[in-house]
């Protein structure tokens, strides 16, 4: 990623991420990897395009949610479309439609993301069952200036 484009703010913390930064490459790999099928498989190079695209999609859109169960959700469906991209780029090198090299560089990209991916949920499961959410993603109150109004 370019320097100049990232800003940053609580809701583009995601961008710090190795797991989206690395899904963000699988998707250029894949990009690269598909961009040259014929018109007749245009729809199989669309779809494995699109589902590699849906993965740093979802880590992102999950982490600005702000909620741990909405963020989990999403990155268990961020899991779903990187299974997708995996399945479709297997079937593409057993159909000899992707060369051996690329899916293998894919694969070998796309198991990093998987990786993160469940270390990411694991972490974030554990945040959630130990109650630690609130204090590592949502600046403390006396960090912003706010006063706390008890509800009891």
């Amino acid at each position: 990623m370019e320097a100049g484009f990232v800003r940053k703010n609580r809701n583009r913390g995601y961008q710090q991420l190795r797991v989206w930064q690395d899904a963000i490459e699988l998707y250029r790999m894949t990009s690269e990897v598909f961009a040259n099928f014929p018109f007749a498989l245009a729809k199989v190079a669309s779809q494995n395009i699109a589902s590699a695209d849906s993965v740093h999609r979802n880590i992102a859109e999950g982490y600005c949610r702000r909620s741990v169960k909405e963020y989990l959700q999403h990155l268990y469906i961020a899991l779903g479309s990187l299974g997708e991209t995996v399945s479709g780029l297997a079937a593409c090198r057993a159909a000899g439609q992707v060369l051996a090299e690329d899916a293998e560089r894919c694969d070998a990209l796309a198991y990093k993301v998987e990786n993160g991916l469940l270390k990411l949920v694991a972490s974030l499961e554990q945040k959630r069952d130990d109650a630690s959410w609130i204090e590592t993603l949502i600046v403390r109150e006396s960090e912003c200036g706010l006063r706390r109004i008890n509800s009891n």
